[in-house]
């Protein structure tokens, strides 16, 4: 049974990560920041999503 939570684990330090990479590129900014920022926030925004989904399925497993 701990193979979702490490999962969830998993995916939650990949979204802070992604979250770090966001604000270094605004940091950074110029050149940098145009070519990278929508294409971090778009990592950001499916690796939030997956986790509310692994969230969701941890708590359906657990429930039965």
């Amino acid at each position: 049974m701990a193979w979702p939570f490490v999962l969830l684990a998993v995916i939650m330090l990949a979204v802070v990560g992604v979250l770090f990479w966001g604000l270094t590129a605004m940091a950074r900014g110029g050149e940098y920041n145009l070519r990278w920022s929508n294409k971090i926030m778009r990592w950001r925004v499916l690796l939030q999503g997956l986790a509310i989904l692994v969230f969701v399925g941890v708590l359906l497993i657990s429930s039965v």
